[in-house]
């Protein structure tokens, strides 16, 4: 390619290399029809379980019930369609970080032009203000800052040179300007090195229009309980025919006991209190400033083992700061670093603010007067213009009660010398009476070798470079930026003007140290995940020290060896998975790290059983959070890309917000393990009733028509009830749950064994034992049924808690609950005494006696389950005296 660098492209060599390369435009997301997403909605096991208790509810031919079932499963298709069609909102939120006009050269001529219309080649110029339309390769650069926060996570400026050509990777960066990156100062020219989704947003934005490669937990879960389900459905329905055949029961019989197997067996209501349980969660976390974006990430939250989070602007504030000043003779002074400045101060060690104010006095204008930055007040805040260096410095500056405009009044600016990466300083010329100031601010080392004395509380004394230097070094180890300071004085303007001659005899006055400080409330939080046994690790764009020195500060728990580097990352994926994945079991801080390499590390912690939180709030963070089992982006300062990418928002900001969103995770899924246990428990025990009565002879115990009236009606109250049971008080301090423990784990197992015994095997000897003292089928099957319902009841009280017993847990806790458990049986009682209902069911009323021998009966249920959880809680008391 014929690229003159002075001229730029020609016209027509631009539109060969238009039709060649593409538009400059990151991918525009594959649209599906409507339709068809609506239609995706039904690819998961709860919705068939509603779609098989449609076909039988049709197949008894009861309407009203498949048509009761077939609004859920729209509604919730409906729910699914219009949470799929916002995903493509991430794409359209990376849009808007492209440069809608571009300023170019072509055919010798400077002009501006739709910014799509860019090719690799082309001359453009960017300057202060504007975002940079394409990755550059810089050919000259004035001053040139731009911030790259959204690709790297690094709140500190990347300053841009040309001097240097193809040395290390970070040089090499210095070199190029990125598509999507704001520039904050200076400007600069370069040629077009790759534009659309060749550029480093590009490939991020590919990233992100994949299809997440992580399932929820809850979904892991509930497709494994699915397959449970249906074997141990079709296993007794296959049994229970081949017994019936050898009963010679005819084919309408056997087809009608199947079908009522069936409705046993399904828990129909589980997908709808599934639903009202993350529904309940996602109001509570809301109201912590956890907003939810997709409903299956309430439990995924409180099921996650590792939180991988970003640095800037999670763990920190996203705001550098200066924290500490460091005089020449050894005095420390430290800066609050809240952001309200109204409200903050500097202040030494033993001494007042105001004696810290007036030793650090000399040192605050130098960092106030050779600063290119604004820090304005406005009615609603502070506006600032600059880079986060001179903002820092100005913030310094007004905690210590030296505004810039009061200080501009004694000391006119007559001249300035800009910052240059090559010069490493930048300095200002006064006016202060007769004489002329100078105030230099800049590198440490640079301004330690241009000084010639240094300030002793007021005495320009020699100065002591090696002790300053120690004094740098020290303060560079804590994972500060240190820049330094110093003054000047010339009485007579030079002929020569304003420049680097004048220089000379210079006073050192100290330095300060900046970053970006660690949020107030994460060393809790940490803590607070550790004690729910929590692993939390870094990944972040910063140098290992100061990732270091941070987590540090943040309460990460981490030795030496669990510091790595993107160096160390990129050597262990040229190895390959297992390589990398031995990596991630040690590694705690992950340093310098590419955002390709985030979402590597995010995949190889999955790899090594975690269900893993991947948090952020930049560009760079969103491939992480897209493939995490569960993404959490910072709502205030994240970009729309990142919240777009997430599945939850934290609207505060706030590290411990997501402590918050754990716990109601948690409370989530140990209510859906209760409907669960419910649910399954009784499901259990009619089939039990079932492989009981048929083989040994009996009629059917129920009609299937009376069974559906029991798993629809009188059971599709208490659960949705108890989905929204209020948190027991202690989530946070168990550990979280293996990810491969199942739903059926051992405790429910036991539990579920015990409850189908009980009820099972209790209903089957009450049947037994009417027909045997000659109670007609219809009049043992209404007891039966009655029986049934009771024991629904009790088994909703039993189910409340896993470990704590229902009197600990108070009954009013839950009102709705005691409401659900006297609306299903005063439904049963209503269909007892309502003509069409007694005839369709077969129902009728009983004496007080039979009450009485039911209601002792059916209690044996919530008996069973207390007896159990005393029994554990008198082992577990047991265990811990013996630990």
């Amino acid at each position: 390619m014929n690229d003159d660098l002075s001229t730029g492209l020609g016209q027509k060599e631009a539109e060969v290399r238009l039709t060649q390369f593409g538009p400059n435009m990151l991918p525009e997301p594959q649209a599906s029809p409507l339709f068809a997403t609506f239609l995706r909605q039904f690819r998961s096991p709860l919705i068939y379980i509603l779609l098989a208790a449609t076909l039988v509810s049709l197949a008894l031919g009861d309407v009203r019930d498949a048509l009761f079932i077939a609004i859920v499963l729209v509604a919730n298709g409906t729910i699914g369609c219009m949470q799929e069609h916002s995903a493509g909102k991430a794409a359209l939120a990376l849009r808007k970080l492209e440069q809608p006009k571009a300023t170019v050269v072509r055919d010798g001529h400077v002009q501006e032009i739709d910014a799509r219309l860019l090719v690799p080649g082309d001359l453009v110029l960017i300057e202060a203000g504007g975002r940079v339309p394409a990755d550059l390769r810089l050919l000259s650069a004035t001053d040139l800052v731009c911030d790259e926060s959204l690709l790297t996570g690094e709140s500190a400026p990347v300053h841009k040179t040309v001097t240097t050509v193809d040395a290390t990777p970070e040089v090499n960066a210095r070199l190029m300007a990125f598509a999507g990156t704001l520039v904050t100062r200076g400007r600069g020219r370069g040629a077009i090195a790759a534009t659309g989704a060749a550029t480093e947003i590009g490939k991020i934005a590919a990233e992100i229009g994949k299809a997440s490669v992580s399932k929820p937990p809850l979904m892991i879960r509930m497709e494994r309980f699915s397959q449970f389900i249906a074997w141990v459905v079709a296993a007794a329905v296959v049994l229970l025919i081949l017994v019936g055949i050898a009963r010679s029961m005819s084919p309408s019989d056997l087809f009608m006991m199947s079908v009522g197997l069936a409705v046993s067996a399904i828990p129909e209501g589980l997908p709808i209190a599934i639903s009202v349980a993350l529904a309940i969660s996602m109001r509570r976390m809301a109201k912590a400033h956890v907003i939810v974006r997709r409903m299956p990430a309430v439990e995924a939250l409180g099921s996650c083992t590792m939180i991988a989070t970003d640095k800037t602007g999670t763990l920190t504030l996203n705001e550098l700061t200066v924290t500490d000043i460091r005089l020449p003779d050894g005095t420390g002074i430290v800066c609050d670093t809240g952001s309200d400045l109204d409200a903050c101060t500097i202040r030494g060690d033993g001494t007042s603010p105001a004696e810290a104010r007036e030793r650090a006095l000399a040192l605050l204008k130098a960092a106030s007067l050779p600063n290119e930055g604004s820090l304005t007040r406005q009615d609603n805040g502070w506006t600032t213009v600059g880079d986060t260096v001179d903002i820092a410095l100005l913030a310094a500056a007004y905690k210590g009660g030296l505004p810039r405009d009061a200080i501009e009044e004694d000391y006119p600016l007559v001249a300035r010398i800009p910052y240059e990466p090559d010069l490493k300083y930048a300095a200002s010329f006064h006016r202060h009476g007769d004489s002329i100031r100078i105030f230099v601010k800049g590198a440490a080392e640079t301004l330690i070798d241009m000084a010639d004395r240094m300030d002793m509380d007021g005495r320009a004394e020699p100065i002591d470079r090696e002790a300053l230097l120690r004094q740098k070094e020290e303060m560079a180890a804590r994972g500060l930026r240190v820049l330094a300071f110093a003054e000047g004085e010339t009485a007579v303007e030079s002929d020569g003007g304003f420049g680097r001659h004048l220089l000379v005899d210079l006073v050192f006055l100290g330095l300060a140290g900046m970053q970006d400080p660690v949020r107030p409330e994460v060393p809790q939080a940490i803590r607070d995940c550790h004690s729910a046994g929590l692993d939390v690790a870094m990944v972040t764009g910063d140098d290992p020290k100061t990732a270091a020195a941070i987590a540090s500060h943040a309460g990460l728990i981490f030795t030496e060896d669990q510091v790595v580097t993107g160096e160390d990352v990129r050597r262990a994926e040229e190895k390959g998975e297992e390589s990398l994945d031995t990596l991630t079991r040690q590694g705690r801080i992950y340093a310098r790290v590419a955002s390709s390499q985030k979402l590597a590390l995010v995949l190889s912690l999955a790899r090594n059983g975690h269900f893993v939180a991947a948090t952020g709030d930049g560009v760079n963070d969103a491939p992480a959070m897209k493939h995490a089992h569960i993404g959490v982006a910072m709502g205030r300062k994240g970009t729309e890309v990142a919240k777009e990418s997430a599945d939850i928002i934290i609207t505060d900001d706030n590290f411990a917000s997501i402590v918050s969103g754990i716990r109601e995770g948690r409370v989530a899924y140990a209510n859906i393990r209760k409907v669960i246990f419910m649910l399954m428990s009784t499901g259990a025990a009619e089939l039990l009733l079932f492989l009981l009565a048929i083989p040994l002879g009996l009629p059917m115990p129920l009609l299937p028509v009376q069974l559906l009236w029991l798993n629809l009606v009188t059971n599709g109250i208490q659960d949705i009830a108890l989905a929204g049971e209020s948190p027991e008080g202690d989530e946070l301090d168990r550990p979280p749950r293996r990810p491969s423990e199942p739903i059926f784990d051992r405790l429910m197992m036991r539990r579920i064994w015990q409850s189908t015994l009980v009820m099972g095997a209790g209903g089957f000897a009450m049947f037994y034992a009417l027909l045997e003292q000659g109670y007609g089928e219809s009049e043992a099957r209404n007891l039966l049924l009655l029986l049934f319902v009771l024991f629904e009841n009790f088994q909703t009280l039993a189910s409340r808690s896993e470990r704590k017993s229902v009197f600990q847990i108070g009954f009013l806790a839950n009102p709705l609950l005691l409401v659900s458990i006297a609306a299903a049986q005063g439904l049963h009682i209503a269909a007892m005494y309502t003509p069409i209902l007694r005839e369709t069911l077969q129902v009728a009323p009983i004496t007080f006696s039979e009450w009485a021998l039911l209601l002792v009966a059916a209690s044996s249920a919530l008996l069973v389950v207390e007896i159990d959880k005393w029994w554990a809680r008198r082992a577990a008391r047991g265990r811990s005296r013996g630990q």
